[in-house]
């Protein structure tokens, strides 16, 4: 009765449970900030020191290590130091391995480590160096479990472990994660913080660049500067093209990763139809490296895809960064100066107390040499004292008292070998004592004079640069937003090309050579059976191309994303490209030099026009902030498509044609301005015979120069002058603008062209030809035209009508194409600009 004592459950729980989440976070999960080590770690290292299981000696089973580890220094389950042990032997688990193992010690696929019972192990030489100078006092040692046995408190490590190979680990209310650096930057960064303790982690970030992982690629900065952050690791991909169909090839993967979990879950993204264009995923790594093979089908675009495989597997991973460690026992979430500053002060003790204990040693031996000096000079009288002494206290006392030594010198001289009287072994005497005397003045200029114990530190730091440094394993891409893609594409010209069934790709502009009015053509797009290119716009690489719907939805692609293909090709589905609706399809487009330009946005507008003649005018303003998935343009009504999209300043004169032949003229500021959703008001008026649409509109900017070119099915067509056309008010019926046969069929497009243009036709077999419109001579609007292309012999019919500029005898000047958000002239002599196609900024 008398032995139970009563507590409170409360206070116990509170107490026992701080005990216990103290010890966790002390003595298990987190490491401390000087040498970057948990206790489990620096156990393992000591011990395989202690048994001599060193680089330059045999392996020892793992076994054995853990055995020592356990018996010693940490009394915890055998698994936690054979896990912790065998991490360190993994090229993709640390970026700098202390251990050297020697048999099956898992695989990045997530494969374990053979028992400890198979595998050996022995330290690699940058683990001794973890380790150097730990027997001359230069850090605490403490007394193990047991009493028994002395272990250290940190290691006297030369290295900055913690940045270096980072550390992760859960404790209790608190975790760490800290990803590793590369050694070479982080010793620079230790160099410029020795010289300038006052620098900032912005400046240690010009020679830290980012995290090094032994895989993948990454963007960095709050976490240095605050200790959090998020980083992004990314795999290392390329695209193989040639053969049948494209590879993607994957040649790492993100630290931490399981490649074989990775391969499985593509395949399962591939088989529930999650992700589409995928036709195999097969892993061909061996001895030479990581290769995983992911076969892209043939219509699918591989540079979506491996954008598709970042967004969803861990192709792409983020990195949490949470720099927390021990500071003097106590956890700190720690800057990435926090961190050197702490690395260097350990290394300027570690230093200093080295130095103290070689003082000690080097005054030591100086001393003995003084009296052994002493003992040489007057060597016969030495040995006469000896002979006549009866026991060597009585000699010791005798040589004392003579040469005025003390007890540690005289001794020395009883016990000199009878070699060390030779002539030869004297002069090394003198030689030894000098040297040490030039030690000693080194030693205490290095605790006297604070800049010359900073060179040592330097001077030990760029040793372990240049015996441990290597190259940069990851890549840095800023993908946090400084990364501009446009600096890896040429703003060269192309043409875009869309075909009826939506495949789209983009041309060089210089592929298409000049052909004379009424030639064949040559041959263009392999389209599939009953596909035909509808759509064939120029542009230049770097613009933004803004893609119209036919139920009124708006998309944004910059052009260098859209696959660049041969003439020939049939180019690759829209439906990889944009987030389409299945029963949806491009009709019309803009390009514009750059969204982000609000004085351009907000002075120019976006006119629509329907196949069954409506008309709605907007502020371009309102389309420029691109969306993943797109925007409502306009608001379309049952049985109605959207055929033309134009740019506009707010004073154009705006023409729209029919199929039935005629066309109306009016100026666009008859058309209000109206929101994105809106649905629009009458442009046109059509005829009632069931078969009647609105085949094109185009804008007039230049009416002096500018003729108004309209081409049949047939191949017929003609350049009319734009006064031919009389103004009216929007909604009426127009006037006639070719008059059609039989012998031309019905309207097909419309469009504005000057002397500089050429035209390039397309039929619906694919064959392309192109032309120069100054060979179409201008005609009456009621005329039937001349022929363009001859299509008797083939029974064709023509499928898509674009302008581009001819090729020029000189060189185009300089600004051409690329005028700052102009809306391009359709006078090419005025400002030597590409003219407009369809619908062009």
């Amino acid at each position: 009765q008398d032995r139970i004592l009563k507590i409170n459950i409360e206070e116990e729980m509170k107490s026992s449970y701080i005990d216990y989440s103290m010890s966790v976070i002390v003595a298990r999960a987190l490491p401390d900030v000087r040498d970057g080590f948990k206790p489990v770690h620096r156990r393992i290292l000591f011990g395989m020191r202690q048994i001599g299981n060193t680089s330059d000696k045999a392996y020892k089973k793992c076994a054995r290590v853990v055995g020592e580890v356990l018996g010693k220094y940490h009394p915890h389950g055998d698994s936690s130091v054979y896990g912790a042990l065998v991490r360190m032997a993994q090229p993709w688990a640390l970026r700098y391995m202390l251990v050297d193992g020697q048999g099956n010690f898992g695989s990045v696929d997530g494969d374990g480590a053979a028992a400890m019972r198979y595998t050996e192990c022995r330290l690699r030489k940058i683990g001794e160096d973890m380790m150097q100078d730990l027997e001359k006092d230069t850090v605490d040692m403490q007394p193990n479990f047991d009493n028994e046995e002395l272990e250290p408190t940190v290691l006297p490590t030369r290295i900055p472990n913690l940045l270096v190979n980072g550390a992760s680990g859960i404790a209790v209310g608190m975790a760490t994660n800290m990803p590793t650096h590369n050694l070479r930057e982080v010793i620079d960064a230790c160099v410029a913080y020795v010289d300038n303790n006052e620098i900032t982690t912005e400046e240690l970030m010009q020679f830290v660049k980012g995290p090094d992982f032994p895989t993948g690629t990454s963007g960095i900065r709050e976490a240095y500067e605050t200790g959090r952050g998020r980083i992004v690791i990314r795999g290392k991909a390329d695209i193989e093209t040639g053969g049948t169909h494209d590879k993607i090839v994957i040649s790492e993967i993100p630290y931490g990763v399981n490649k074989a979990e990775l391969i499985k879950y593509i395949a399962d993204l591939a088989t529930e139809k999650k992700v589409e264009g995928i036709a195999n995923a097969n892993d061909e790594s061996d001895r030479e490296g990581m290769r995983i093979v992911i076969d892209v089908k043939r219509d699918a675009n591989a540079n979506v895809l491996l954008n598709k495989l970042y967004k969803l597997t861990q192709l792409q991973t983020t990195f949490s960064v949470n720099n927390v460690a021990l500071v003097h026992g106590r956890p700190r979430l720690l800057t990435l100066r926090d961190m050197i500053k702490n690395f260097i002060e350990h290394r300027h003790e570690v230093v200093i107390r080295r130095t103290k204990f070689d003082l000690a040693k080097a005054r030591e031996r100086a001393h003995i040499l003084e009296g052994l000096i002493i003992a040489s000079d007057n060597i016969d009288e030495v040995v006469h004292i000896i002979r006549a002494a009866k026991s060597p206290a009585d000699a010791i006392d005798g040589l004392m008292q003579r040469f005025e030594l003390d007890e540690i010198q005289a001794k020395a001289i009883v016990e000199m070998r009878l070699r060390q009287l030779t002539g030869l072994m004297q002069d090394q005497l003198h030689a030894e004592y000098e040297e040490i005397e030039k030690k000693i003045a080194f030693y205490e200029e290095i605790l006297s004079n604070e800049e010359v114990c900073r060179k040592v530190i330097k001077d030990e730091l760029i040793e372990v640069k240049e015996k441990y440094g290597d190259d940069r394993l990851t890549e840095i891409s800023p993908l946090d937003g400084d990364f501009n893609p446009e600096d890896y594409y040429p703003d060269d010209d192309v043409v875009i090309t869309i075909s009826h069934l939506g495949y789209i790709k983009c041309t060089p502009l210089h592929e298409f050579r000049t052909q004379n009015r009424g030639g064949v053509g040559s041959k263009g797009s392999n389209t599939r059976n009953e596909d035909f290119v509808e759509h064939i716009y120029p542009a230049t690489m770097h613009n933004t191309m803004m893609f119209f719907t036919q139920k009124g939805r708006c998309y944004w692609l910059k052009v260098y994303q859209i696959p660049v293909e041969n003439k020939t090709s049939k180019g690759r589905a829209i439906q990889n490209l944009l987030n389409i609706e299945s029963d949806d399809k491009v009709t019309a487009y803009l390009r514009v030099k750059n969204l982000d330009d609000k004085e351009f946005n907000n002075s120019h507008y976006i006119v629509f026009c329907t196949k069954n003649g409506i008309i709605k005018k907007t502020s371009l303003a309102e389309y420029s902030r691109p969306r993943q998935n797109g925007v409502n343009a306009i608001n379309i009504l049952e049985g109605d498509k959207v055929i033309e999209v134009r740019l506009t300043d707010g004073d154009n004169e705006i023409i729209m044609a029919n199929r039935n032949g005629r066309a109306i003229r009016f100026n666009e500021t008859m058309v209000r301005a109206m929101g994105r959703t809106a649905t629009g008001v009458k442009g046109m008026t059509l005829d009632e015979d069931g078969q009647d649409e609105v085949v094109g509109m185009v804008c007039v900017k230049d009416s002096e120069n500018e003729t108004i070119m309209v081409v049949s099915e047939q191949g017929f067509g003609k350049r009319s002058d734009i006064e031919d056309y009389r103004k009216t008010n929007r909604g009426a019926k127009g006037v006639k603008t070719l008059n059609i046969t039989e012998k031309t069929g019905k309207l097909v497009t419309i469009k504005t062209v000057t002397e500089e243009n050429d035209l390039m036709i397309i039929n619906k077999s694919g064959i392309t030809i192109r032309l120069k419109v100054a060979d179409v001579r201008i005609m009456g609007r009621a005329t039937q035209g001349v022929r363009l292309i001859n299509l008797e012999k083939r029974n064709d019919e023509i499928g898509s009508v674009c302008k581009v500029m001819s090729e020029p005898e000189e060189e185009i000047p300089e600004e051409g194409v690329n005028n700052e958000n102009d809306i391009q002239t359709e006078n090419p002599s005025a400002e030597g600009t590409q003219t407009d196609t369809n619908n062009e900024e």
